[in-house]
């Protein structure tokens, strides 16, 4: 499950069936905010999920007490929990919230000026980092990362606080400023990024994408492929949005031509046929290369439906419709591509096209095109998304936009009920565990009760919505 807000969201239109009231729905922002606020936060910062009585904290793995997490649904996405929370009802108490979150990202900002998945306020802690306030491990790792959002989603919250505090406040201004430039020094000249950077990038010559000259199965694995291009767990669409926000709120022609370089490498990056799609991971040589054990060299559903949707709101942002052009041939090609069931593989083997899977016994794994006997952690099938993806791309030529079909911002009124009835007389959206696969797959027992920080943000997020609405 990733959680990505969406940015600028047209006010909702609701029905005239019967919904909470305006002020039951502030009162319910105001209960949640306040409980998450005062029994959540450690130095201002939030992790993925709580047992009911605090006595565990839970990111990737358990979180030490004086630790935070920066990858959504951390820190960042609760801080916009909280903007919503004051926009939507103007307590000054939800924007402290939200500054006291942009505060623990501003001392978990490592040297090179980006973030990593973790922060902890204890230098001695098992994943404290190299921190540019001089209080982490000075032995840590200094690796600014854009792995799942993590990056990206600290500096599309930090800029909106940012802007929320008419760039008065110098902290906060000056970490975005100082994340901002190191990270577009880390943007390849052909317009890709890297996993992630301690350092600007080399130059190298432009390439355009092709298939391995080499038997990709067993040679031409690069060690250091989070130094190569990279498409992997939604960086394009990730990206697409912060720099889209980053060009909105600071009016900087540098952001836009980073989107505009970006835009250009997804169509660099569309393989040749018979797959015009798109890989996870391109080696210097624009062939697709292996990354984690588990992730093969291969046509990769999920990144390609990423990368075509990215597309889509590039053109759309710039005023540019040759971003569109390989929108057509990828949805085609992927449509050809579907599981019986109509979902996508993760991996597709290069051009016989075969859904490629993998197998596990202990820590190696192997190719193979059985998916009987599937690891379980990792999404090896997903649900498609190219209706959705046709819908927005015929709005787009018929001149209307294409981001409020991929981001409608319709709310029905018996949501919003549900939303104002299943908060708890303590403030608490209570979860309860049935198997589903959750980012860092906590070790819960079925019928576990929690809390989720995920659904948590949602949740203010939609009563934001039809306050804002009324």
């Amino acid at each position: 499950m990733k959680i990505q807000l969406a940015l600028f969201v047209p006010l909702i239109v609701l029905s005239a069936d019967a919904a909470p009231s305006v002020n039951e729905a502030k009162s319910a922002i105001d209960r949640a905010a306040t409980f998450y606020r005062e029994k959540a936060a450690v130095n201002g910062g939030y992790v993925y999920y709580y047992s009911l009585d605090f006595s565990r904290r839970l990111g990737e793995g358990v979180a030490e007490s004086t630790e935070i997490w920066v990858q959504p649904p951390g820190t960042p996405t609760v801080g916009e929990a909280f903007l919503d929370a004051y926009e939507a009802t103007g307590s000054r108490a939800h924007l402290d919230s939200a500054i006291a979150a942009g505060k623990a990202l501003v001392h978990g900002q490592i040297e090179s000026g980006g973030w990593r998945n973790s922060v902890n306020f204890n230098p001695a802690g098992a994943r404290a980092d190299l921190y540019r306030n001089g209080k982490g491990n000075p032995k840590g790792k200094n690796f600014s990362t854009l792995d799942d959002d993590i990056t990206q989603a600290a500096l599309r919250f930090m800029m909106r606080l940012d802007e929320t505090l008419k760039f008065e406040d110098a902290t906060i201004h000056e970490s975005v400023e100082y994340a901002t430039t190191r990270l577009l020094q880390a943007q390849f000249p052909n317009g890709a990024f890297p996993q992630g950077w301690t350092g600007p990038v080399e130059a190298r010559p432009l390439k355009e994408s092709r298939y391995p000259d080499y038997d990709w199965r067993t040679e031409g694995r690069i060690k250091q492929y989070w130094d190569e291009y990279t498409l992997n767990d939604g960086l394009a669409g990730s990206m697409t949005d912060m720099l889209i926000r980053a060009h909105k709120i600071y009016k900087d022609d540098k952001y836009l031509s980073a989107l505009g370089k970006l835009g250009e490498f997804l169509i660099l990056s569309q393989m040749p046929d018979p797959q015009p799609a798109w890989a996870q991971q391109y080696g210097p040589d624009m062939q697709p290369i292996w990354a984690r054990a588990f992730e093969p060299p291969a046509i990769s559903g999920r990144e390609s439906e990423d990368v075509m949707i990215s597309l889509m709101k590039i053109a759309e942002y710039t005023g540019e419709d040759r971003f569109l052009e390989p929108i057509v041939r990828g949805v085609k090609y992927l449509e050809s591509s579907l599981l019986p069931d109509g979902r996508l593989a993760r991996y597709y083997e290069l051009q016989n096209n075969k859904p490629l899977y993998m197998e596990r016994n202990g820590v190696v794994y192997s190719l193979t095109n059985d998916d009987s006997n599937l690891p379980s952690h990792y999404g090896w099938k997903n649900p498609s998304r190219l209706d959705l993806i046709k819908q927005a791309y015929r709005a787009k030529l018929a001149g209307r936009s294409a981001v409020a079909v991929l981001e409608p911002a319709i709310v029905d009124p018996d949501e919003i009920e549900e939303v104002v009835d299943n908060l708890d007389d303590e403030g608490r959206w209570i979860s309860e565990y049935d198997g589903e696969l959750l980012v860092g797959q906590p070790k819960f027992q079925p019928g576990e009760k929690y809390l989720n920080s995920a659904v948590f943000v949602e949740n203010i997020e939609t009563l934001r919505r039809f306050v804002l609405s009324r």
